[in-house]
């Protein structure tokens, strides 16, 4: 099955320190830079998301408000 572009699925190992590497694919697609402040949204039942930063506002509604706005 071939991966349309702009999607991906990539593995993760927790560290000890219950740190994370992102792949490099995803640090690339998504614009992630050394440095950069990330936002982890959890839900208990939907899992955890890391929204892109130009979709932030949109998604933290989304979030906590039920909805974009």
């Amino acid at each position: 099955m071939a991966i349309p572009d702009g999607k991906g699925a990539w593995t993760a190992t927790v560290g000890t320190k219950g740190q994370i590497v992102i792949p490099k694919e995803a640090r690339d697609m998504f614009g992630i830079r050394p440095g950069d402040t990330l936002v982890i949204l959890g839900d208990a039942e939907r899992g955890l998301a890391i929204p892109p930063k130009e979709q932030f506002n949109a998604w933290i509604s989304a979030a906590f408000d039920g909805g974009p706005r």
